[in-house]
């Protein structure tokens, strides 16, 4: 299989657009979909999934995993292998138990400059008092953000009631706990720390996972962002984690690791081993959830974004659910179900002008993707919404 194009001896190999394009959605489980891989595994693989909203995880998993049930995602979160916590880019995410334990400390300070700018709100306010008040009151039972405020208020009825909720989810491991998140049995956010959801011992503490070389360090990081979002650049990964200085990880990794150049001199790593299809590869259609992590993962979003559509998926501050033709956006889709009558109306609604057979390709994409997602409903249908021209 085809890797790369032919560059002259000596010189750095290029990867045009579509070369990223066939690599990343490999990579995502979206060029092929996984038939032997578990709901736990392609979460891990995926290293996480974004998780702002209960139902994005299940749209994209549906959207890569050959045989996903829902109940599956949902049995996994009531018995705390999968969780809901605040990691990469200060969002939800849904990662395993373990990838929670290893990748929260690594964030940390991502959550500390989110921290500083709520100074103004929380001055005289001792943080680590704070995430001692905080830890006592969300292990003694669950609690929403209304009812953690009210806690640090009596200590600080001075301060701004937002930026005491803010510091705590910032200071500590925080996971929202059942039943949000579980399939068509959500409810509101409650927190509590992850050691208590997990029933970690007490040794189990976030610096303990700091220093698990296998699961926590930024060396394992790095491979496992390129293994699933690859080949990419510095930026590319501080992007993902909105982490920053990473320049010098990727340089002690580089003997490990094998280099590219995309096409406007960008140098890219990626792991030797790592699968690159060849760009002519077919891609077929996908349906996408709002926030999914293939159009937040990258500094350089071309890969999967034409520039003509860049900004498009979102309105205000609300993000559309997205769908892919030829491996890129190409316009956005919503669902509506009605559980009086036992009806899903899924409605596509394109940027450009899709030719017929395309519009079948993503018809057949829709069938398959209501018999898992709107598997309570008796009857399908699927409408082309209003064209919306470039």
């Amino acid at each position: 299989m085809k890797t790369t194009k032919p560059v002259p001896a000596g010189s750095v190999p290029v990867l045009g657009v579509r070369d990223l394009n066939r690599a990343t959605l490999e990579r995502q489980l979206l060029l092929r979909r996984a038939d032997d891989l578990s709901v736990k595994d392609a979460v891990a693989h995926l290293v996480g999934l974004q998780a702002q909203n209960v139902k994005p995880p299940y749209y994209a998993l549906a959207a890569r995993l050959e045989h996903f049930d829902p109940a599956e995602l949902s049995a996994l979160l009531e018995a705390r292998e999968l969780v809901r916590i605040v990691t990469l880019r200060s969002t939800i995410h849904l990662h395993t138990a373990d990838d929670a334990r290893a990748l929260r400390p690594l964030v940390q300070d991502a959550r500390e400059r989110e921290l500083s700018t709520f100074r103004k709100g929380l001055a005289g306010v001792d943080l680590a008092e704070l995430a001692g008040i905080a830890r006592e009151a969300v292990e003694a039972e669950p609690r929403t953000m209304r009812q953690l405020r009210e806690v640090l208020l009596v200590r600080w009825p001075d301060a701004d009631p937002q930026s005491l909720a803010v510091a705590a989810r910032c200071t500590l491991p925080l996971v929202q706990v059942t039943p949000r998140g579980l399939w068509r049995r959500s409810g509101q956010v409650a927190l509590t720390t992850l050691n208590q959801w997990l029933d970690d011992d007490p040794g189990h503490s976030s610096a303990d996972a700091r220093g698990d070389a296998e699961a926590a360090s930024l060396d394992t990081a790095v491979l496992r962002y390129l293994a699933a979002f690859g080949p990419a650049s510095v930026k590319d990964m501080q992007t993902w984690a909105r982490l920053t200085r990473l320049r010098e990880l990727f340089e002690r990794l580089r003997p490990r690791l094998r280099t590219f150049r995309d096409e406007n001199g960008v140098e890219l790593f990626d792991l030797p081993d790592a699968p690159r299809p060849d760009a002519g590869t077919p891609a077929p259609p996908r349906f996408l959830p709002e926030y999914d992590n293939l159009l937040l993962s990258h500094a350089d979003r071309a890969r999967v974004v034409p520039a003509e559509y860049k900004g498009r998926t979102w309105k205000g501050n609300v993000s559309h659910c997205v769908f892919l033709l030829d491996g890129f956006l190409a316009g956005v889709w919503r669902l509506e179900e009605d559980a009086r009558s036992g009806t899903a109306v899924l409605t596509i609604e394109p940027f450009g002008r899709p030719g017929r057979a395309a519009r079948e390709e993503l018809v057949r994409e829709a069938e398959r993707m209501l018999t898992r997602i709107a598997e309570t409903s008796t009857s399908y249908d699927i409408r082309f919404g209003a064209v919306v021209d470039a």
